[in-house]
């Protein structure tokens, strides 16, 4: 197992791998973080907050986040640095550090991308359903290869785009079996009525 030290962008959101995420920083840690990360070329992470808030004073996390790299960023016209990140692979934090700005970095464990898994011919209407979605968010989905035919992929895109709690999102990217994760899509999506 791989383990790095990685700054933290605690949120109240859910990133998988292969997902892209848009994000408008504004806080100068945040700001500083960035330009660091395109000046080095390196990724942050990116984990939802347990308690806390996404500004102030540094938010605790749960343990399973996400490795990102910038894909795209542009100054705004109101001076606000907009990025957009493509989620890299998930990692479990084994300890923090909050330095004096309340920038948190983390030492994490790198965990295996999940293998390339044929999407079984019962979940085609699913994946259907998810080009539709997908072709309704041409501009934040440019970065991203798409992978009908991948278990994972499929099942970590419907798991980003639909209205799911941020509890249900977690316990999804914590799974690890692709499979499991559809089938569990498939029952939320039935109990939510999605016509699919």
């Amino acid at each position: 197992m791989t383990e790095l030290a990685i700054p933290l962008l605690p949120l109240n959101t859910v990133l998988f791998p292969e997902g892209p995420l848009p994000l408008r920083i504004f806080e100068p840690r945040y700001t500083d973080m960035i330009s660091e990360c395109l000046r080095s070329g390196t990724g942050f992470g990116i984990s939802l907050i347990r308690s806390g808030s996404e500004v102030g004073e540094a938010a605790k996390t749960y343990e399973v986040g996400t490795l990102v790299a910038i894909a795209d960023w542009h100054q705004r016209h109101d001076g606000i640095l907009g990025i957009t990140v493509v989620g890299k692979q998930r990692f479990r934090i084994q300890s923090t550090k909050v330095h004096a700005n309340q920038l948190t970095e983390a030492r994490v464990e790198l965990l295996p991308n999940e293998t390339k898994t044929e999407l079984p011919a019962e979940y085609l209407p699913i994946a259907d359903f998810l080009r539709q979605l997908i072709k309704q968010l041409p501009h934040i989905y440019a970065p991203v290869s798409m992978k009908y035919s991948d278990a994972t992929w499929v099942g970590c895109r419907l798991a980003e785009l639909l209205p799911l709690s941020l509890a249900q999102k977690q316990y999804l990217l914590q799974l690890t079996e692709p499979i499991q994760r559809l089938e569990r899509m498939r029952h939320l999506m039935d109990s939510m009525e999605i016509q699919y």
